[in-house]
């Protein structure tokens, strides 16, 4: 398959249908919600709700099926990147080449950018009305799994730990791998298993997708940790070389560039085994695991 079409076609449908879902620039108040869309259509590459749709797809379902999650999950993914990026925490200036949301709008609308963001997502979640071919049972478990993954359990509580982590040259590995599993592991694991969830997904193929996911986030930031050492600041939208520079806790800083590699390499083997038993329709997750460690962005 041609990954680069799929990925701009998907990309391209996510946008639409966040477009549709969020508040209008010019809805009172105006400087919220012109915020929240600044940072919404920044030029993200749209990687979890892709994988929503793609593993939706893979068990037989429709995307219109999994759309509305797909596109509360990039809300949820983009509340943390303006988080993040505040001076409190990493305090970056560019995030996807264009100056951070704190930077356009003030600190406190950043923060409440996020926080509506956050909030919206729910709303979205929570709406029976905007996927009427889903049980609500399967959006209930969607709506925990998704709520898990995104708080003191998953990428909240990653975060936390990343920023006590920061210029402490004892961590160790499990420390390391805990923080990447949970910062950004945790999102890309509800995604899929929540695109499975909103498909139909048998108990069996629910499980299998979920090991998929949880290979590919693992295998998503290490290689994040690899391009923040050998991509440029123009590839990677932010400053490069950043994490060495702050003593970041990250694979390479533990193991060694060439070991954070073939860790990366073999978690993409594990994620491929998990879909052996899937067909064709299965194609998309199959060349997304790739990309992941190959793409220069």
């Amino acid at each position: 398959m041609d990954l680069k079409s799929y990925l701009k076609e998907r990309c391209q449908l996510v946008d639409d249908a966040l477009n549709r879902f969020l508040p209008l620039a010019d809805d009172l108040p105006a400087s919220l919600h012109k915020s929240m869309r600044y940072s919404i259509f920044a030029g993200g590459k749209r990687i979890r709700p892709i994988l929503m749709l793609a593993a939706c797809e893979a068990v037989g379902g429709n995307i219109s099926q999994a759309m509305p999650a797909a596109c509360a999950m990039e809300m949820i993914h983009t509340y943390s990147l303006i988080h993040d990026d505040l001076p409190a925490m990493d305090d970056d200036d560019f995030r996807r080449g264009n100056p951070t949301n704190h930077k356009v709008f003030g600190e406190a609308v950043a923060i409440l950018a996020g926080d509506a963001l956050l909030t919206e997502a729910f709303i979205l979640l929570s709406n029976l009305a905007a996927a009427p071919t889903v049980p609500p049972a399967a959006l209930v478990q969607v709506i925990q799994e998704i709520s898990c993954c995104a708080g003191s359990r998953g990428m909240v509580g990653g975060q936390v730990v990343d920023m006590e982590s920061e210029g402490n040259a004892e961590i160790d590995l499990a420390t390391v791998q805990y923080i990447h599993t949970h910062k950004t592991g945790a999102l890309i694991k509800a995604s899929v298993k929540s695109g499975a969830l909103l498909g139909g997904a048998s108990s069996k193929d629910a499980e299998s997708l979920t090991r998929y996911g949880e290979a590919i986030g693992l295998a998503f930031q290490i290689a994040d940790d690899i391009l923040d050492i050998e991509g440029t600041t123009e590839e990677i939208g932010k400053d490069a070389g950043s994490d060495e520079a702050r003593g970041k806790a990250t694979y390479p800083a533990v193991m060694g560039l060439a070991e954070a590699k073939i860790r990366a390499a073999e978690l993409v083997d594990i994620a491929l085994d998990a879909l052996s038993a899937f067909d064709g329709k299965a194609d998309p997750l199959r060349e997304i695991a790739s990309y992941i460690v190959k793409r220069k962005s």
